[in-house]
């Protein structure tokens, strides 16, 4: 059975949506980052990086968001999850791709400026910086990327509850989501799926 490891709060949310959306059958494992779950040598077997998503598959363990999005689409093709076109194929993992290499980065240096500095310092100059740059990462996507009503058009896809998951973080990283308002549709109409609403009913609890 494919197994989904994931920790509330983070990137996995994408995945969990995705997994959901697809009908594929899966079990989902949470993780408990206040506890070290992520540094336990049973999960560092699992992932050596020790964070999440990990994906268990019958032909072995695949890391990172966008490969775990596109191992979905790819394996449930019945949920046409992704375009079947390999140039707009490459565009939704471009997306994806910016997603989890600018736009992911850039958050993350709020909670997690340790990562970057040991100053003090230097953290705090690092956080103060994040709300500039979500903000101009989502103001290309609200003007270049997203083609609407989904993010690669009228149909929807991987890229959906990828961007749905990062834009969530966005009040916590000062921005006010309204400042896009075709994000903005974007995620309430997320909020609306039953798929969303099942796994974001886990991820709370």
């Amino acid at each position: 059975m494919i197994k989904l490891f994931w920790a509330p709060g983070t990137c996995a949310l994408a995945s969990h949506i995705a997994l959901e959306e697809s009908g594929a059958t899966y079990e989902a494992v949470k993780l408990n980052f206040a506890q070290g779950d992520q540094r336990k040598p049973e999960y560092l077997k699992v992932n050596p990086k020790g964070r999440v998503p990990a994906l268990i598959t019958d032909r072995g363990i695949v890391t990172e968001t966008p490969a775990i999005l596109a191992w979905i689409a790819q394996t449930q093709p019945l949920a046409k999850l992704a375009p079947a076109d390999p140039f707009d194929f490459a565009a939704a993992q471009a997306f994806n791709s910016y997603l989890c290499s600018t736009v992911h980065p850039a958050h993350a240096h709020r909670p997690r400026a340790a990562r970057w500095s040991d100053d003090p310092a230097a953290q705090e100059t690092m956080k103060a910086k994040v709300p500039q740059n979500m903000s101009e990462s989502f103001t290309l996507i609200e003007n270049e990327f997203l083609k609407g009503p989904w993010v690669m058009g009228a149909a929807y896809s991987i890229c959906d509850p990828y961007l749905y998951t990062i834009s969530g973080w966005l009040e916590s990283d000062g921005v006010d989501i309204a400042k896009f308002p075709r994000v903005h549709d974007h995620f309430k109409r997320m909020n609306d799926r039953a798929a969303v609403k099942a796994v974001v009913a886990v991820h709370k609890s």
